[in-house]
C-alpha cells in the first residue's frame, strides 16, 4: 500500500497534470524561450566552414584562420527559491503554506514538462535545504515532497544569505521564482543586481484573512520569527495596501516581474494571467 506521503504526493501530482498540460505549458514556453545558442570554443578553420563564424581575434592572434564553435542551448536551469520562515509558515489553517506548494508544485511540472532542469533553495534567514537542478518525474516528485513536507529549523528571514546561496550555484543564465511574502527589509539591491544575469521573477503571497478580519482596536500579537511582543492597531489595515503597493514600486525598481497572489485565489490563472502579461510585455518591448 502506498504511504500517506505518498498518496498526498501522487494526488496533489494529478492536480497539477491537466491545468499543465492543456494551459500552462504553451504559455510557459512563450515567455521563457531559452537564449538559442551558446559559445562552446573556436577550431582552426576547414573547407566549407561558414565564414561568418570567422573568430577574427584568434585569427589574428595566431595567423592561422579559426572559426567560433557554438551549441545548441536546448533547455534551461529554472529555480524555486522558497521562504520558509514563520510568517510563511505560521499563519491561521496553513493557508500561506498550501498556496505555495501548489503555486510551486505548478511550476515544477511545467519546466519538466519543458524538458529544463529545476531545482529548489527553501530559506528562512538560512538556506535550510537545496535541490540541485535535475530532470524527470521523479525529480519533480523529489521537489513536491520537499515543498510539502520539510521543517526548517530557523524562523527568520534573510534574502541576503539566501541570494548569494543562489547567485554562486547558478552559473549560467537562469530563471528563477522567488516565492514569499516579503515581510522583511533589505534585499532589493540584490535582486537587482542578480536581474542583470538571470531572469528573476517574484510571488508575493498575501493572507486576505488578516486584511478582512473584522477585529479592530489595539491587540499584542506576538511575532511569529522573533517571538517578540508587539502592541498592533488593527484599524491600520491600510498598512497592507502600502506594503503591497511598496513592494511593486521596489520590484518594478529591480527589473523584478511581480506576481501578487491572495492565498485562496485560482493559482492556475494566477499564472496563467502572469505568463501571458509577460508575453505582451515582450512583444510590446520588440514591436512585434
Amino acid at each position: 500500500m502506498l504511504s500517506e506521503v505518498e498518496h498526498r504526493l501522487n494526488l496533489l501530482e494529478l492536480k497539477c497534470r491537466r491545468p499543465v498540460e492543456h494551459l500552462l505549458a504553451g504559455e510557459y514556453r512563450s515567455v521563457f524561450k531559452g537564449r538559442g545558442v551558446e559559445f562552446e570554443d573556436v577550431r582552426a578553420y576547414q573547407a566549407g566552414d561558414d565564414v561568418r563564424t570567422m573568430d577574427w581575434k584568434v585569427t589574428a592572434r595566431t595567423g592561422q584562420p579559426h572559426i567560433k564553435r557554438y551549441i545548441e542551448e536546448r533547455e534551461q536551469f529554472f529555480y524555486l527559491l522558497v521562504d520558509l520562515s514563520a510568517s510563511m509558515l505560521h499563519d491561521s489553517k496553513g493557508r500561506k503554506r498550501e498556496a505555495m506548494v501548489e503555486i510551486c508544485s505548478l511550476l515544477t511540472m511545467v519546466a519538466i514538462k519543458n524538458q529544463d532542469r529545476v531545482g529548489l533553495i527553501l530559506f528562512t534567514d538560512q538556506v535550510e535545504h537545496v535541490i540541485p537542478p535535475g530532470k524527470g518525474r521523479s525529480h519533480a516528485m523529489r521537489i513536491m515532497d520537499a515543498l510539502m513536507h520539510f521543517e526548517p529549523e530557523s524562523k527568520g528571514t534573510d534574502f541576503v544569505t539566501m541570494l548569494a546561496r543562489f547567485g554562486h550555484i547558478a552559473r549560467k543564465h537562469s530563471v528563477a521564482f522567488v516565492v514569499s511574502d516579503f515581510l522583511t527589509d533589505e534585499y532589493v539591491d540584490e535582486l537587482q543586481a542578480l536581474s542583470f544575469r538571470h531572469d528573476i521573477n517574484a510571488i508575493h503571497l498575501s493572507d486576505p484573512e488578516v486584511a478582512e478580519t473584522k477585529l479592530s482596536g489595539l491587540v499584542r500579537m506576538e511575532d511569529a520569527e522573533s517571538n517578540t511582543q508587539k502592541v498592533i492597531d488593527l484599524h491600520k489595515k491600510s498598512d497592507i495596501a502600502k506594503h503591497t503597493s511598496e513592494l511593486k514600486h521596489e520590484m518594478l525598481e529591480a527589473g523584478v516581474n511581480l506576481l501578487d497572489h491572495t492565498v485562496g485565489e485560482d493559482s492556475v490563472e494566477a499564472l496563467a494571467g502572469f505568463f501571458h502579461a509577460r508575453q505582451r510585455i515582450e512583444i510590446d518591448e520588440t514591436g512585434g
